[in-house]
Parts: C-alpha cells; sequence; structure tokens
C-alpha cells in the first residue's frame, strides 16, 4: 500500500482523535469568551444596578472564573427554570447561578464543589401573623418551581395538609405575588430575604422567623460529559477559598465577619 496513503489516513485519525477528544474546557478557552448562566432577580448573589449592569456574588464569581481562564466573562440572564436549559441547548457554557446540588438535578448537570452554602427563612407580608415556621400550616405559599426550598416547602405543606402551595417561574414572580397577597409566605434565603427587605422595593415584607431545612449547598454547574471543565471548576471554587477571594466577596455582597463553611463534616468532599 501506498506509504503516502497510510500517512494521510494516519494524521486523519489522529485529527479525529484530538477532535473527539475536545471538551468544553478547550473550547472556552479557544474561543476567548466563557459565557455564564446567571440569576439576576436573586439579590445579592445577581441583579441589576442602576445602569442595568448585572452585579452581585454570582456575577464577580463568573468574572474571576473568566479571569482565571484567561477569556472574557459574559453575562446570560438566566431565571432559575432556565439555568439548565441554557446549558443543554448552548447558550451558556457554565451556570453561576446557585444551584442546589441535588441527587435529582445531578441527573443532568454536573455539579462542582460548593461555592456557597444557604440557610433558609420564611418571607411574609405584614399583618398575616406568621412569626414562625409551624405558622405556614394551613396558608397558603409559594416559591420557584423545582428549587431547593420550593420542593422542601411543598413536601412540608403536603404533610400538614390544608393550605396550598403554589409553582412560580421566578423569584421576581413569587415578591410581586407575596406583597400583592397572591400568597401569604415563602421560604427564602436567608441572604436574599435580607437584601429584599433592605432594599424597600417591597415594603410591606417582613421575615418570619427560620426554616428548618438542612443547609442548601450549591454549585456550578455544566453539562455533565464535560469532565475536564468540571474538574477545573473544582479546583477553581478550591482556590478561590485557599486565596482568600471567597471571603472578599461573601463581605463585598452580604456582610458579616465570616464566609459559611462549604464543606460537610465527616464527608471529603
Amino acid at each position: 500500500m501506498n506509504p503516502l496513503y497510510l500517512l494521510g489516513a494516519a494524521l486523519g485519525l489522529s485529527l479525529t482523535v484530538s477532535a473527539a477528544q475536545a471538551d468544553k474546557l478547550d473550547s472556552i478557552i479557544s474561543s476567548g469568551t466563557l459565557r455564564c448562566a446567571v440569576t439576576l432577580d436573586f439579590p445579592p448573589m445577581g441583579s441589576r444596578d442602576a445602569n442595568n449592569e448585572p452585579i452581585g456574588f454570582d456575577v464577580d464569581y463568573c468574572r474571576d472564573l473568566a479571569a482565571a481562564l484567561g477569556v472574557d466573562a459574559v453575562i446570560v440572564d438566566t431565571p432559575f427554570p432556565d439555568r439548565i436549559p441554557a446549558l443543554v441547548s448552548g447558550r451558556a457554557d457554565v451556570g453561576v447561578a446557585s444551584t442546589s446540588d441535588t441527587l435529582e438535578l445531578a441527573k443532568t448537570v454536573g455539579f462542582s464543589i460548593p461555592y456557597f452554602a444557604f440557610t433558609n427563612v420564611v418571607l411574609t407580608r405584614e399583618g398575616t401573623g406568621i412569626e414562625t415556621f409551624e405558622d405556614l400550616q394551613g396558608r397558603n405559599v409559594g416559591s420557584v418551581a423545582g428549587v431547593f426550598e420550593a420542593l422542601a416547602l411543598e413536601e412540608q405543606m403536603t404533610e400538614w395538609g390544608g393550605g396550598a402551595f403554589r409553582p412560580y417561574q421566578s423569584q421576581a414572580d413569587v415578591f410581586l405575588a407575596l406583597s400583592q397577597g397572591q400568597i401569604e409566605a415563602t421560604v427564602v434565603t436567608s441572604t436574599v430575604a435580607s437584601a429584599i427587605v433592605e432594599s424597600g422595593n417591597f415594603p410591606n415584607l417582613v421575615i418570619g422567623g427560620e426554616a428548618p431545612f438542612g443547609i442548601d449547598y450549591v454549585g456550578l454547574i455544566t453539562l455533565r460529559q464535560e469532565y475536564g471543565l468540571i474538574n477545573y471548576l473544582d479546583l477553581f471554587v478550591n482556590q478561590q477559598v485557599r486565596t482568600g477571594r471567597y471571603q472578599e466577596l461573601y463581605e463585598k455582597w452580604l456582610g458579616g465577619s465570616a464566609a459559611p463553611e462549604l464543606t460537610v463534616p465527616g464527608v471529603y468532599r
């Protein structure tokens, strides 16, 4: 057989194998752009400033990741229900969107190690008489469909019986429904509840006690088969903590002295 033919075939096979092995991490670096799905109705993690520019913890975290990769950051405004579709459809490369690392979501997307951890509180309206989580029994409540606190709240309402749970498409929809009296309460992260109350955008909303849910650990997400990128995201989160940048961003956007611990006692990851 012609040696030149063999050489050409070998080169073609090599190029094919190289292309097949190239993953999202290579593509991001080559493109010079990192597209981050970020939820911008979830302050202080993500929102818009007076000039309609994206701001928040997750926005800065995306920009830090882009800087580490040596590329430009592009913020893709993504409501909670659209985080995974944005990745699957190719509109975003990674999600920096406070995504709870549940086993159900992990069937579809790949998670980094946790980059933030939330606790939850009851957010209600003045005059409802709701002062504790137990006061939600028999009430009309709501939350963003599919998120950690929504699943836990709906399960609790079913266990109690009575009342009603209403799902919404975005966090903004929940706050509007609550302020207008369509629902009597919701459960949200303590950080978001504090930000909403302090903002004055919904002056009739108040915090009504803690919600007895577990700590909500959230990770960076991408498509589950992108092992190279997931490994990079794990190391990036580690570096953010080691360098003190995680603490710096926490103080900038949430205040307080100590950022939440990101590890579970007795678990290696």
